[in-house]
C-alpha cells in the first residue's frame, strides 16, 4: 500500500502502539510530528527515532501545543489518553477531561486546519461483559467503566465531525494488543508482557480466577497496519471497527506457550478472580476485512517469539 499522505501527527506517539505507528510511517516517507505528555510513554520508545521527528511534549488539551503541531498535517493518528481502567474509575473527571474533552479537542483542530482524516484508537471495553460472542459493531454497547463511556463518547464525537462537518473520521476498537515495548512494569499492562518479565526473571505468575478466561490477542504490527488502511481508504470514514484476531486464547495457554518457549517449568500462582475482569473476549472483525481488506498477518505464535526476543534483549537481560 502507497500510502496516500505524507504528514501525520500522532498523538500519545511515545506509547506503546504509537510508536510503532511512528515508525512505520517514517519508513513509508511520511513526515511526522508526535505528542505526548510522557504520563505513560517514555522517550526511549522513539530514541532510535529521535532526529527524524519534531516532538511537541505536552498536554492534548492545551491548544497552543495542537496550534503548532497541526500546522501541515494531513493525517492525525489520536492515541494519547489515560488508558488506565482503574484510574478512570479513581478520577473520573480527570480522566475524562483528557479522554472526552482531549479527543474533541483533536476533532475541532482537524476541523480548523482542514486535516484530511483523524484515525481514532477506541476499545473493545465499550461492550462491557455482554454474553454475545463473539463482538459485532452492531451491539449495544455496555460500558461498564468511566474508561468505556470515554472511548464511546469520542466514537461518537468522531461520527458527529464525520457527518456534520466533513472530518473524516474512523474508529478502531481495540481488543488486546501486545508486542515490544508494553511496559511490564505499570499495573494496567497487558497479560503477555507481564508474563514475558515473569519468565525472563523465571519468576511465577499471578493468575487472577481459574485462568479459563480467554482474550481476542493481536500483535502490535497488525494494529499498526490497519490504523494505515483507515488512514489511507475512505471507505472507513464514519464507521467503527474491531480490531482483533478473531481468535480466543485463555490465560493458562498463554502460560503454557510462553513456558514451551523459554524451556520452563513454573506452575502459575492462583488468586481469587477481579471484580470487574471481563470473562470472554472475541472479536467479529468481519467488517474490517470486508471493508478496508484487513486480517492479522501475525500468528499468535510469531507475534509472541517476536515479543519474546524484544524482551529477552532489553537492557538487564
Amino acid at each position: 500500500m502507497k500510502l496516500n499522505f505524507k504528514s501525520a501527527l500522532v498523538t500519545g506517539g511515545a506509547g506503546f502502539i504509537g510508536s510503532h505507528i511512528v515508525d512505520e510511517l517514517l519508513a513509508q516517507g511520511v513526515k511526522v510530528a508526535v505528542i505526548d505528555n510522557l504520563s505513560t510513554g517514555n522517550r526511549k520508545n522513539l530514541a532510535h527515532v529521535w532526529e527524524r521527528i519534531s516532538f511537541f511534549q505536552g498536554d492534548i488539551r492545551d491548544q497552543n501545543i495542537l496550534n503548532k503541531a497541526v500546522q501541515g498535517i494531513e493525517v492525525i493518528f489520536h492515541l494519547a489518553a489515560v488508558v488506565s481502567v482503574t484510574q478512570t474509575v479513581e478520577q473520573p473527571i480527570d480522566s475524562a477531561m483528557v479522554n472526552d474533552f482531549g479527543t474533541l479537542s483533536i476533532l475541532e483542530v482537524a476541523r480548523q486546519f482542514d486535516v484530511k482524516k483523524v484515525v481514532i484508537s477506541s476499545s473493545c471495553a465499550v461492550y462491557g461483559d455482554s454474553p454475545q460472542l463473539p463482538k459485532v459493531e452492531t451491539m449495544m454497547p455496555l460500558p461498564l467503566s468511566p474508561y468505556a463511556v470515554q472511548k464511546l463518547t469520542g466514537e461518537l464525537n468522531a461520527k458527529v465531525y464525520n457527518d456534520l462537518y466533513g472530518v473524516k473520521t474512523a474508529c478502531l476498537r481495540y481488543f488486546n494488543v501486545y508486542g515490544p515495548r508494553q511496559d511490564p512494569s505499570s499495573p494496567y499492562s497487558g497479560v503477555i508482557s507481564i508474563f514475558m518479565s515473569k519468565a525472563a526473571s523465571q519468576a511465577k505468575p499471578l493468575i487472577y480466577g481459574d485462568g479459563n478466561q480467554y482474550r481476542d490477542f493481536i500483535f502490535v504490527k497488525d494494529v499498526v497496519r490497519v490504523n494505515l488502511l483507515a488512514a489511507y481508504d475512505d471507505d472507513a470514514c464514519g464507521k467503527v471497527f474491531n480490531i482483533g484476531s478473531a481468535k480466543q486464547t485463555t490465560i493458562n495457554q498463554l502460560w503454557e506457550m510462553i513456558c514451551a518457549m523459554t524451556a520452563l517449568k513454573i506452575k502459575p500462582e492462583y488468586q481469587p478472580a477481579r471484580s470487574g475482569d471481563i470473562r470472554e473476549s472475541l472479536a467479529d472483525i468481519e467488517c474490517v476485512r470486508s471493508t478496508l481488506g484487513f486480517s492479522p498477518e501475525y500468528s499468535f505464535e510469531q507475534g509472541l517469539e517476536i515479543t519474546l526476543q524484544a524482551t529477552n534483549h532489553k537492557p538487564g537481560h
